[in-house]
């Protein structure tokens, strides 16, 4: 849901609650409880995300370290895809959510139709760039013939055969607009954990499998996703009764579509900024060694199991803000905000604790060669001392969403990874150091907590301090 609906839905419902003597537990329950159980079960399912995908490179790296390093190229791609798929499934999410609380029926099924149209759609287009782009995608990053050809391996599986992480995508955001978050958390746990078993059987070739290497990993991964997808699309049918999924006479809305986009497109920019990011530090790594890619490959997916469960804890807390901010509730919106911060920042400095304690230990699953490990150990030390100053980046970033100036989180961004980080990882470079590349990363966050700074003195002098001050 867009978060101006949310806004608008938010303060309509706390209208009809004092109307009625009865309010809703967002502006009820204390802080503290409902913030924890809104956020753990969404934690849990990004940890389940972030184990499968680490779990996917570890296996991948004992095929050979160029293996690893063709995954590692691919992501901005994966990237592209997945971005198009949430953002596709946010505006979708959008609009029915807003036609469920106006008990409109008709719009929420042309809205869940003509979201499953746009997601078949995306399948097609990301189908015709598998078979047509893939080698000349790889091609603009290295001349390495063995990771060219891993590369096309793996990434014309993944993208060919991507219909899984489409419908997957939608039809969890489906049940999770008529509340039905477990049945979503399913859906992606048994995909996870059926990529998970498949990876060693496939990759290595078990049970009397032909070993298939970067080809299993690939099919484990697709397989995973087309599983979930048919789990979701079963869950819908049969449990999601107050949505009718019906193609009959069926034909594209143009109106609802452009709707879709008009929601959905800030927030496929905003995921795509990261796929641009990783693509032009590949590029910049590229020119010290294939390693380099590699142990940026590493480091993504290590800090996706310390980012996930807050990115989780963010998913809790924009609804608990909003029903706030509606409600006029300043104690309890910014009561919501402090907690999630200090949950986020405890949660980064065990990442720091083990990205400057233990970075060795972190490098030893994906087969780490001497190389890697002397080019990867200082990299997790550098990087990993901005992981604190993320936390209040994030979780203020995600206040500025809930409060509907989603706006500012974008600029942030954008400055963070295009505006300041590549430059200065470019300038760096230019030193002939691998080890000064990583120290962009800290300085590009710091100008991005100067950004939020700015931003949230802004916000709260407009916007929080003018809210009807109310004890809970």
């Amino acid at each position: 849901m867009s978060n101006k609906e949310v806004i608008s839905k938010q303060v309509n419902a706390s209208t009809v609650e004092k109307k009625s003597g009865t309010e809703n537990k967002m502006g009820t329950m204390p802080v503290n409880k409902l913030l924890i159980t809104m956020s753990l079960p969404m934690m849990a399912s990004m940890l389940v995300q972030a184990l499968y995908n680490i779990v996917d490179s570890i296996f991948v790296s004992k095929i050979h370290e160029d293996a690893l390093t063709a995954v590692s190229l691919a992501f901005p791609l994966q990237t592209l895809m997945i971005a198009v798929a949430i953002g596709t499934s946010v505006g979708v999410n959008a609009i029915l959510s807003k036609a469920l609380g106006a008990k409109d029926s008709n719009t929420v099924n042309k809205a869940a139709v003509n979201g499953i149209f746009l997601s078949v759609i995306s399948f097609i287009v990301f189908f015709v760039v598998g078979f047509t782009a893939v080698k000349p995608f790889y091609a603009t990053q290295t001349d390495n013939i063995q990771i060219v050809n891993y590369g096309i391996d793996y990434l014309t599986i993944v993208m060919c055969a991507s219909i899984g992480i489409f419908l997957q995508t939608m039809f969890e955001r489906l049940l999770t607009s008529t509340g039905k978050t477990l049945l979503s958390m399913a859906t992606q746990g048994i995909g996870a954990c059926i990529n998970i078993v498949l990876d060693p059987i496939l990759i290595f070739g078990y049970l009397g499998i032909a070993p298939l290497g970067v080809k299993g990993a690939a099919i484990a991964t697709v397989i995973g996703q087309i599983v979930a997808a048919i789990l979701a699309i079963i869950f819908n049918l049969t449990m999601n009764k107050e949505i009718k999924i019906s193609f009959k006479g069926f034909a594209p809305d143009w109106k609802i579509i452009g709707s879709i986009y008009v929601i959905g497109l800030p927030s496929i920019i905003m995921q795509s900024i990261g796929s641009v990011m990783v693509y032009v530090m590949n590029q910049i790594l590229i020119g010290f060694s294939s390693t380099a890619v590699a142990v940026f490959g590493v480091y993504f997916k290590l800090q996706s199991f310390i980012f996930m469960p807050v990115f989780g804890l963010n998913t809790g807390l924009v609804p608990i803000i909003a029903y706030n901010f509606g409600a006029k509730k300043k104690d309890r919106l910014m009561k919501a905000w402090k907690l999630a911060w200090i949950y986020a920042t405890g949660i980064m400095l065990l990442g720091v604790l083990a990205f400057e304690l233990i970075p060795n230990l972190l490098f030893l699953p994906f087969d780490a060669s001497d190389a890697m490990l002397h080019m990867g150990i200082p990299a997790l030390r550098i990087i990993g001392i901005h992981f604190p100053v993320a936390a209040f980046c994030i979780v203020t970033g995600t206040l500025f969403q809930a409060l509907g100036k989603s706006v500012y989180s974008m600029v942030t961004s954008i400055m963070r990874q295009l505006v300041v980080l590549l430059p200065a990882a470019y300038l760096l470079s230019l030193a002939g150091n691998v080890n000064l590349v990583w120290w962009a990363f800290p300085i590009a966050e710091l100008m991005s907590a100067a950004v939020t700074i700015f931003y949230f003195i802004r916000i709260n002098k407009k916007i929080i301090n003018k809210l009807d001050v109310a004890s809970e």
